[in-house]
């Protein structure tokens, strides 16, 4: 079970990090309302009825979305909420799961394939919400939202209790001490290369959601399932009832290798791991879109992904053209890998060939983490040919100094 979304909240961490707060506070909106009050169905009804009488009207288009946007991340809360996530060493790990969840007293019984139909929803919401976006083309749309004002009934109670807001999780998440009135003062104005970002990473979770099913993790979660659910239905019922002789703090360390060995996923589903590859490569294709629509912005309003003239909503993150420039060479390199033109360097000595990265998706064997480090599950996929050059991975690294990943998850 490895969910990812949550990716706007991630990124609000990022933000937060900087600075708690900016001086500059929108009108609110209507949009915003629904927000601020959890009325993602009204909202969603609201707007949709608009664009019936205007299908033209890009700005509630916008609007839909991100309403959409933050409905599905509410049904994702309240799945884990239902199901009784738990807080541990283990999930820890995981992003998704890190997310502080209320503890539910009465939790349901989980099985693997509510699991699977927790990542199928998410991934037929991440659909629509790139229906609806996709037919945005006013270059001059503009939605200023103070998106930490986002309130979530996280337990499904029917209630909006003090916790369940963006500001609030973001402090119980990092640690940090958000307040509620740096919440009302961070507004972002989301543009057009923002409608364009948010396409692309609805195309990235969809592509790790796709590989996700694409596999059978059964065995994973029958072995393993207690460490992150409170009540999972498996044929080991036993294993939830306290650790065993090799415990360490409340997990055992014998479920933590059960857990490594057992990253071995048969392929079941081998047309979703095609559909993740185009995914993958419609996400470089919109990022570049993106950056050249940021790239020919003039204006400088309250910018979530600044050019090098704007100033970003983000205190102290500044975006120069080096770093556009090496972003652009990452995507061009990406796609020479995603299509096989170029492979991927093998970490075995003496073995001269590269792995085939498109053929990882095209023709899939299964997935075993230990023999995937090993070597041997590479052995299939390696030939002769062009790899990627390394200089322009070490180059990366050196633009964006040593913090590739963190800008990664905001540049996309």
């Amino acid at each position: 079970m490895r969910l990812f979304l949550c990716s706007l909240l991630l990124l609000l961490t990022f933000a937060f990090s900087f600075a708690p707060a900016v001086k500059s506070t929108p009108p609110t909106s209507q949009i915003e309302q629904y927000l601020i009050n959890a009325q993602f169905p009204e909202g969603k009804a609201a707007l949709e009825a608009k664009l019936q009488q205007n299908p033209n009207d890009d700005q509630s288009r916008f609007g839909l979305g991100v309403v959409q946007l933050m409905g599905a991340t509410e049904k994702l809360m309240q799945s884990l909420y239902t199901y009784g996530l738990q807080q541990n060493g283990i999930t820890q790990f995981f992003p998704i799961l890190r997310l502080p969840v209320p503890v539910n007293p009465q939790p349901q019984p989980v099985t693997y394939q509510d699991t699977r139909q927790i990542l199928q929803d998410l991934l037929n919401n991440l659909t629509a919400i790139e229906t609806t976006l996709e037919p945005i083309k006013d270059n001059t749309v503009k939605l200023p939202l103070r998106i930490g004002l986002t309130r979530m009934d996280f337990n499904a109670n029917g209630k909006l209790e003090e916790d369940e807001s963006f500001w609030k999780t973001f402090s119980l998440l990092t640690g940090i001490q958000a307040t509620e009135e740096a919440a009302q003062n961070f507004a972002i104005a989301f543009d057009m290369g923002d409608v364009v970002w948010l396409k692309g990473y609805c195309n990235l979770l969809s592509a790790i959601i796709q590989v996700v099913l694409a596999h059978d993790e059964s065995k994973l979660f029958d072995s393993t399932a207690h460490l992150v659910f409170a009540n999972p239905q498996t044929p080991y019922s036993f294993l939830a009832n306290g650790t065993g002789i090799f415990s360490f703090g409340n997990v055992d360390i014998s479920d933590i290798v059960a857990l490594i060995h057992l990253i071995n996923f048969p392929v079941v589903e081998p047309q979703r791991l095609t559909a993740a590859l185009q995914n993958f490569q419609t996400v470089t294709a919109l990022s570049r879109e993106s950056w050249n629509l940021i790239l020919a912005e003039t204006d400088n309003d309250r910018e979530w992904l600044p050019n090098p003239r704007q100033k970003a909503v983000i205190p102290n993150a500044v975006v120069t053209q080096a770093m556009i420039d090496s972003w652009l060479n990452f995507l061009n390199e990406a796609d020479t890998l995603f299509t096989g033109k170029k492979l991927i360097p093998f970490w075995r000595k003496r073995e001269v060939r590269g792995i085939n990265l498109n053929q990882v998706f095209t023709q899939p064997r299964g997935f075993d983490l230990v023999l995937w480090v090993q070597g041997t599950a590479a052995a299939p996929y390696l030939e002769f040919g062009k790899q990627t050059d390394t200089a322009t991975w070490q180059q990366l690294l050196q633009v964006f100094r040593g913090q590739f990943f963190e800008f990664a998850a905001w540049f996309n």
